[in-house]
């Protein structure tokens, strides 16, 4: 029997997914995953900001207002896990502060204009878009209740996360607060290589060292060894010298004139 009191699966009222790709091309989803992953780098010790990518964010509990998915997007303030969607009412209502677009030839005008006007009604602090054919790089701040475009764009440090971009030949690079460029998934694990090969060749080589310096030790070791007995065969000598010349004078014999 109906009961028109019964819980509905908040799953089945704010999908997940909409059936479309999370990339247009190849092209697109690298940079998604550079910002994604550097993004969620640069955040690794902060247990308080979230990095995700391709995720559905409702900003109210509704189902008359749609969802957007932004390519990615960094909400300060909560913490890191999985999450189907972003349901800011279970977020305590924290708006992500900063968003990305990677614009590609299935965004239309039409599209980024909703886009556009949902990010600035609901509290976006820093929008961001780069499109890749055309290589424009675009930036928004909250000012006040408007996202406002910024007018010069290269050479951008963002205000939240710290980061900087520049346009490189017409091609938008990024670079962490420290000045090291934002890296591909295998540029990552090549300088991990890179390191783990130089960690080894630093642990080689301090190995070698340490048995140098053993060897010199054995060494020096046995010079003292050397030495030791040395000294003790000198003074045995002497002491045995000492003792003939005493049992010499003993019988009345002069040793000094012996030597003479």
């Amino acid at each position: 029997m109906y009961n028109p009191t019964q819980i509905i699966d908040e799953d089945l009222l704010y999908p997940s997914e909409d059936g479309k790709p999370m990339a247009a091309n190849t092209e697109h989803f690298n940079w998604i995953v550079l910002l994604k992953e550097n993004l969620d780098a640069l955040f690794a010790d902060r247990e308080d900001v979230l990095v995700v990518g391709d995720v559905f964010w409702y900003p109210v509990r509704s189902q008359l207002i749609a969802p957007t998915a932004p390519d990615v997007m960094v909400a300060f303030g909560r913490p890191k896990g999985k999450r189907k969607s972003y349901r800011q009412w279970r977020e305590e209502n924290i708006a992500p502060q900063v968003v990305f677009e990677i614009l590609s030839p299935s965004n239309d005008p039409d599209e980024m204009s909703r886009k556009f006007e949902f990010y600035q009604q609901y509290g976006v602090e820093e929008y961001y878009t780069y499109n890749l054919e055309t290589h424009d790089f675009d930036v928004w701040l909250r000012r006040r209740h408007r996202l406002v475009p910024v007018r010069r764009t290269n050479g951008w440090f963002s205000p939240r996360l710290g980061i900087r971009f520049e346009l490189s030949h017409g091609v938008l690079e990024v670079f962490y607060p420290n000045g090291e460029k934002f890296l591909t998934t295998i540029e990552m694990i090549q300088r991990q290589k890179a390191a783990e090969q130089f960690a080894e060749q630093e642990r080689q080589i301090a190995e070698q060292e340490r048995q140098i310096a053993e060897q010199e030790r054995q060494i020096a070791e046995q010079e003292r060894q050397i030495a030791e007995r040395e000294k003790l065969r000198a003074d045995s000598s002497e002491q045995q010298l000492q003792q003939l010349m005493a049992a010499l004078r003993d019988r009345g014999i002069n040793p000094e004139e012996l030597l003479n």
